[in-house]
Formats: C-alpha cells, sequence, structure tokens
C-alpha cells in the first residue's frame, strides 16, 4: 500500500530545498549560455585555430555524462597543486561553486549546438539583402541573424533548460542538500523509497510544466510578427 500521508508529509520537507535547485539551473543557465555563445562565434568564426577548439570541447563534453563530470571537477580537481593555488580555489574547494561549474561547462556544449542550429536556420536570402542594403557583417548578424536565430532556437533552449533543471539533483551526490539530497535523506530515515520518490517526482513535474510554459510564452512574443489575420 502507498502510504500517501507520507507522500504529502514528505513534499514540504522537500520544498525547502527548491531555493537551492533554481538556484543551481538559473546560475548555471546564465554562465551555460554565456559560454554557449563564445564558442558559437569560435564554431561559425571560419577560423580553424578558433573552430577546432570550440569542436573539440563541445565533443568532449557532450561525449560524457554529466556525473562523470561532476565526479572529475568536485573529486580530481582539488588533487592539482595549481589548482589549489589559483585564485579559483575559494570557489573549487566549495562542493556548490564545483556542482555549478560541471553544469555550466556541460550546458554550454549542448546550448552552443542550439545556438548553432538557430544561426543555420536563417535564410540566406535575409543576410544577402541586408548586405544589398549597405548592412557591415556585424549588423546584419545583430539585427537580423541573431532574433530569427533565438526564435527558431527557443523550443530546443526550453527542453535544455528543463534538462538542466533535472540534472541539478545530481548535486546531491556531492553533499548538496537540493530537493534530491532532502529527499534522499527523507528516504535514510523512513525507509519508503517509493513514497518520497514519488513526491519528488510530481515536483518536478510542475517545475517543468512552468518552465515550458514561460518559454511558450516568450516564443509567442518572439513569433508576434509572424502572425497574419484570417
Amino acid at each position: 500500500m502507498i502510504d500517501f500521508q507520507l507522500i504529502a508529509d514528505s513534499i514540504p520537507k522537500m520544498l525547502v530545498g527548491i531555493g537551492l535547485t533554481l538556484e543551481l539551473m538559473l546560475v548555471s543557465a546564465v554562465l551555460g549560455t554565456i559560454l554557449a555563445v563564445i564558442l558559437l562565434l569560435m564554431r561559425i568564426s571560419g577560423r580553424r585555430y578558433l573552430s577546432w577548439p570550440a569542436l573539440t570541447y563541445i565533443y568532449i563534453f557532450r561525449g560524457t555524462p554529466i556525473l562523470v563530470q561532476i565526479f572529475i571537477i568536485y573529486y580530481g580537481l582539488p588533487q592539482l597543486d595549481f589548482v589549489r593555488e589559483s585564485i579559483f580555489w575559494p570557489i573549487l574547494r566549495e562542493p556548490y561553486g564545483c556542482a555549478v561549474l560541471a553544469l555550466a561547462l556541460n550546458n554550454g556544449a549542448y546550448m552552443s549546438e542550439i545556438f548553432r542550429g538557430g544561426v543555420l536556420g536563417v535564410d540566406k536570402g535575409l543576410g544577402e539583402a541586408a548586405s544589398a542594403l549597405g548592412l557591415s557583417i556585424r549588423q546584419r548578424f545583430m539585427y537580423i541573424t541573431t532574433p530569427i536565430a533565438v526564435r527558431l532556437a527557443i523550443p530546443a533552449y526550453s527542453n535544455d533548460i528543463v534538462s538542466l533543471m533535472k540534472s541539478t539533483a545530481l548535486a546531491s551526490t556531492i553533499t548538496l542538500l537540493d530537493m534530491m539530497g532532502i529527499a534522499r535523506t527523507i528516504v535514510a530515515e523512513t525507509f519508503a523509497p517509493y513514497e518520497v520518490f514519488i513526491s519528488l517526482a510530481v515536483i518536478y513535474i510542475i517545475m517543468t510544466f512552468f518552465i515550458q510554459k514561460g518559454f511558450g510564452y516568450f516564443e509567442r512574443y518572439m513569433s508576434r510578427y509572424l502572425k497574419r489575420d484570417a
């Protein structure tokens, strides 16, 4: 029998960790997006000495599990003397900093490919028309390519943010008490993993719903000029 009372009691306890979960998601998303833009510009620069390092980075971080990356950063980097002596040590000696770094580095690789797909999806004729009007390459990229690429990338970007939100649960493996960390603590106390993880699943489903709704509104806003009256 499912203990519905335990499910009801577990949800408020796990919500205590929702702040940390959202913070991990938002900070990692911002840093990952910045990194993704840099990688995108390197990929489309047309210069091998920029595009190949970016391609190698993306291949490595997309080709290895995020959990392995978290463990390498959390357990591996502190073993290096130059890391402990660097200005980044105050960040990397804390599990929070390691989790954010791993999530941002991993997410940046995926986001970069999403953005590149958006850029490649822009009709080349628009760029040619803008060039005929006298716009520079920078102006064409900023005012023509970027807005359209953003609109095209929104659906995939929203899916990636949802994946990032779910990946924050892995931060509990390095002692952080996010929602998953609290859930594991409750399981250790109650020996009822079924009910506890059902409660956690309900919370994640609700969060996913609101994230997708928010991006849905944003996508409609970015596509407003495409609407035509019947």
